[in-house]
């Protein structure tokens, strides 16, 4: 046979190896990441693989150590964490879901549940009914009974002294103190608090009453979405009533590490969020801070130390030390992002998407599934591509050898018989 003839052979044989290169090869081949197929599995797609595993319900300090990132300051703190806001990263944390009286921590659920509810201008007079309840031994503002307040003035009362006072009148105005309660309690549980047992509006030590690490830090993540919580919580200095009058005076907020007091350097880039202290909660702080662009969110329950400012101490060597390994450090769990709901227009949680799959990568997981029909699809394109290529290439041959034999003079014409 001449080396002709051949030529069909060579080439059906040339598409039959390719289309079976198609078939035992299907589209998850052509996955261009690091990890091949798994780059289309969405925890793939952390800045670590590592990091799609949460260590947030582990006992003890959890943190992933690596050679660029800097240890642990010591902390003796009973529970605290370190989040980046941005990314919702949980760089460390101690016992994040241990149950903890809150203190005054807890109202900051009391601001996200009835902060919503009222027009910061409106005017409410303080009633002898508003005030009644309230603990003895309870932070005050120095509310006055038959006394006018804009809801703001309430705001700046239980912000920034903490007064329970101010909390009792909201609450009184949101319907009464079980109301508002049944309405954090409800709050904690939209935003995905599992360990937050409300009993006291005010975060007054209520036996039964708990929160924890976990909580408290969406809670301060939920109310920095909002505008008048972050101007609350941020404020250092307010006059009560705003309006002045011959009974104004001025408030200022507890939280050392946001005014610097008694002993406690304020922390630059602090926005504040809320601080507490009772006798069986011990202290308890939630603190956001925000430099160069980063805004972390620390929240530590009930040091152990002894020290009279030990929980504002420990925040700063939390926040110095989350500023410098937030770049770098792994995280070992991930908040949800928190996005406004469309008819309340209140923060609710969105889980963490993972980074866009690209266009290429996006048809290549659909084959991901594996399907029978989409294999019988790729077994049916390589056959079709079989029959295509083989039919051109003898076409091809027969047409040369044609040519051939007209020019040695023998054999059918060009346009062949009928």
């Amino acid at each position: 046979m001449s080396s002709v003839s051949w030529a069909p052979v060579r080439v059906v044989t040339a598409a039959t190896v390719c289309a079976a290169s198609l078939w035992a090869v299907p589209g998850p081949a052509a996955a261009d990441g690091p990890h091949g197929i798994d780059d289309l599995r969405p925890a793939a797609h952390t800045a670590d693989p590592a990091e799609a595993e949460s260590r947030l319900d582990g006992r003890g300090v959890q943190f992933r150590p690596r050679p660029d990132v800097p240890e642990l300051p010591e902390v003796t703190a009973l529970s605290w964490m370190v989040t980046d806001m941005a990314s919702g990263k949980v760089l460390a944390a101690k016992d994040a879901h241990r149950p903890l009286p809150p203190a005054s921590t807890l109202k900051t659920l009391f601001a996200l549940a009835v902060l919503p509810k009222f027009s910061q201008g409106e005017v409410h007079t303080v009633s002898l009914e508003d005030l009644a309840g309230i603990e003895s031994g309870s932070s005050l503002a120095g509310l006055r009974e038959d006394m006018p307040y804009q809801v703001a003035d309430l705001w700046h009362g239980v912000f920034l002294s903490s007064g329970s006072d101010a909390v009792h009148t909201l609450a009184s105005m949101n319907g009464g103190w079980r109301k508002t309660i049944d309405d954090m309690q409800e709050t904690a549980r939209r935003l995905g608090a599992r360990d937050t047992r409300v009993a006291s509006a005010d975060g007054f030590d209520t036996p039964g009453q708990v929160s924890s690490a976990y909580d408290l830090t969406l809670f301060g993540q939920a109310g920095l979405t909002n505008a008048d919580f972050a101007h609350f919580a941020s404020t250092k200095r307010a006059q009560l009533p705003q309006d002045g009058g011959p009974d104004a005076f001025t408030i200022q907020n507890t939280n050392r590490l946001l005014v610097g007091s008694h002993g406690v350097r304020p922390y630059d880039g602090l926005i504040g969020v809320k601080n507490g202290y009772t006798t069986h909660a011990g202290n308890t702080l939630i603190a956001a801070a925000r430099r160069d662009g980063r805004t972390l969110l620390v929240t530590l329950m009930n040091p152990q130390s002894g020290g009279r400012n030990a929980v504002y101490e420990e925040t700063r060597a939390l926040l110095d030390w989350g500023f410098e390994a937030a770049p770098r450090a792994a995280a070992v769990g991930v908040l949800p992002a928190m996005e406004p709901d469309e008819l309340t227009g209140e923060p609710r949680p969105v889980a963490h998407r993972p980074r866009p799959v690209p266009l290429h990568k996006a048809g290549i997981a659909a084959q991901t599934d594996g399907a029978p029909f989409t294999r019988y699809w790729w077994f049916l394109s390589a056959a079709g591509a079989v029959g295509v290529i083989g039919a051109a290439g003898l076409g091809t041959a027969l047409w040369r050898r044609r040519r051939t034999a007209r020019a040695s003079g023998g054999g059918e014409s060009e346009s062949g018989a009928a």
